[in-house]
């Protein structure tokens, strides 16, 4: 069986079992490590391998060839992307046509910045510049454009490079919806025995938290020089409930998204009933 994940410490951390043969049943895994932006693509191109983790930003250009696996993502609260800017103090208004770096326009944090920016930057954002996330700081930091969009472990580091917050939009959209915020989702080809891969990637998670040392070397060696804190302070914030089971909550929450982002024309109009079927 072959699966595409991001080397990021909360995909190891959850597959952990299922890649090391720990989980009962399930056959022997072939993984490709690559970022979502990449496994976005494939998925919509269906040049992937039969199960990826994507984005739920890209779930309308894949649900005719993949179903959504209601279990393995990242979906929480006080998870969210952050818009950066280089001199604190800003207000939102401040980007209004200016130039923001985000790591992909096929994501949900690029939704949620354009549904935020909708809301609260007057006139809209200017240039949209697609750079790989592990630039965007820089690119922010060195004066090449006026904003980023950051992700993933940004959350942690961004001090560092003596950034400032401009706008948590996982707090935006908490505070605007009341619900979680839909990140990563897990995709099968409908070809699949969709119940069986729930239970076996289930059964993964709950062997990561019953065993939470057993994957730090997997997941340390595929953290792209990340120090151990901030790998499990990833993990923490990523890995919940809503990774063993989507639920209502979860549901809602994609649809919410994903609704909003097709009436403003931010992804393809599709049925929203097909993501749970």
């Amino acid at each position: 069986m072959k699966i595409a994940f991001s080397p990021c410490p909360n995909d190891t951390f959850v597959f952990h079992a299922l890649v090391h043969g720990i989980v009962p049943g399930a056959p022997k895994i072939d993984v490709t490590y690559a970022d979502i932006d990449k496994t976005n693509y494939w998925a919509a191109n269906l040049e992937g391998p039969e199960i990826m983790k994507i984005s739920y930003a890209a779930l309308p250009w894949v649900l005719e060839h993949y179903r959504l696996i209601p279990c393995g993502g990242a979906l929480g609260r006080g998870c969210g992307p952050l818009v950066l800017t280089k001199e604190a103090g800003l207000a939102s208004s401040d980007i209004s046509r200016k130039t923001v770096a985000v790591p992909s326009d096929r994501s949900t944090a690029y939704i949620l910045f354009r549904l935020w920016a909708k809301q609260n930057v007057p006139g809209g954002v200017g240039e949209i510049r697609i750079l790989p996330f592990d630039e965007i700081m820089p690119a922010v930091q060195n004066g090449e454009v006026d904003a980023g969009l950051v992700i993933h472990e940004a959350r942690f580091t961004y001090q560092t490079y003596g950034l400032a917050m401009l706008q948590d939009l996982g707090e935006w959209w908490e505070k605007d919806t009341g619900l979680p915020i839909p990140l990563g989702a897990i995709i099968a080809e409908r070809s699949l025995d969709h119940q069986q891969l729930a239970e076996w990637v289930r059964t993964s998670v709950g062997y990561a938290w019953k065993h939470p040392n057993a994957s730090k070397a997997y997941v340390m060696n595929h953290a792209q020089e990340m120090s151990e804190s901030v790998a499990e302070s990833h993990i923490d914030l990523y890995v919940n409930e809503f990774t063993r089971n989507l639920g209502e909550d979860g549901y809602s929450a994609v649809e919410s998204l994903l609704g909003r982002a097709a009436e403003e024309g931010l992804v393809p109009e599709f049925d929203l009933r097909r993501l749970r079927v």
